[in-house]
């Protein structure tokens, strides 16, 4: 029998949190494929469950100073109705799953899943995203890209629940890309993913940044290519740059040969689309 714990509020959902280490449990959509047992069997809980849904702190979204807060157990339905939702974004939520996944599956939850493969990451790592972490000590602000540091690794404290996720709005007159590479169009898992940004400057990209997924054990920002991007250097340059970073692997989706040279294939029209739109 699993033990259960559901939270009316925020401060004894941390309350709980802290004094049992009970599993922050959102949508589960990832969480109860971790967890499988064996064929016919429930899946496999050794500590108790902290079932988020009734806290009304965690759900909710606003547009505030200049950056879109999103509450732990926001959907990623919800946020595809939210209007104001940055298109990056939208454009990678839309790729998740099918449907009846996305009514339950949240934000919060590809995040902490910790995927090198999870869609949404590229995009919020080119956006900036912090994570705000709430335990009963108080709250830490973590930048998602700091946030994970392994395949289904992260900073999260034993004591701590994602509360809500901030992420900086782009500029509006920005290039923004996206691109997800899987087997079929839909209901895919990635064999990679990019996301890219660039706002333009007297002719030439003043910033750009580019982010991949499915190439590393995280998700990666593509720096030292960014850097030369934005000093308008040559593309073989920048793609170099780039390739010293891509470490990607064997597996059932994909070889590590295919995924290098499709980043950097990717990379480069990115690389194109940006220098043709500041001409």
């Amino acid at each position: 029998m699993v033990n259960s714990l559901r939270p009316a509020s925020l401060d004894d959902a941390l309350s709980f949190r802290s004094e049992t280490q009970a599993l922050p449990f959102a949508g589960g959509t990832d969480l109860m494929v971790r967890r499988r047992g064996y064929s016919g069997t429930g899946p496999q809980f050794g500590e108790p469950i902290l079932f988020l849904d009734a806290v009304e702190a965690l759900k909710g979204m606003v547009i505030e100073e200049g950056e879109l807060r999103i509450g732990a157990s926001v959907t990623l339905s919800e946020l595809l109705n939210f209007s104001p939702l940055p298109k990056l974004l939208r454009h990678a939520v839309e790729g998740i799953a099918a449907p009846g996944l996305r009514n339950r599956a949240t934000l919060a939850g590809n995040i902490a899943n910790a995927s090198p493969a999870a869609d949404s990451l590229p995009p919020l790592y080119v956006h900036g995203a912090v994570l705000v972490l709430a335990s009963v000590q108080g709250e830490r602000f973590v930048p998602v890209e700091k946030f994970l540091t392994g395949p289904g690794a992260t900073l999260l404290a034993g004591n701590e629940i994602i509360r809500e996720i901030r992420i900086p709005l782009l500029a509006r007159d920005a290039l923004i890309y996206y691109r997800k590479v899987g087997t079929r169009r839909a209901n895919a898992l990635s064999k990679l993913s990019a996301a890219g940004y660039a706002h333009g400057l007297h002719g030439q990209p003043a910033e750009f940044r580019f982010a991949l997924g499915a190439v590393a054990p995280t998700v990666i920002r593509l720096s030292d290519a960014e850097t030369l991007a934005a000093q308008d250097a040559k593309e073989e340059q920048i793609l170099e740059a780039a390739g010293k970073v891509i470490r990607p692997i064997d597996d059932q989706r994909s070889t590590a040969a295919y995924r290098k040279q499709a980043s950097l294939n990717i990379l480069r029209e990115f690389l194109r689309q940006t220098r043709a739109a500041v001409k």
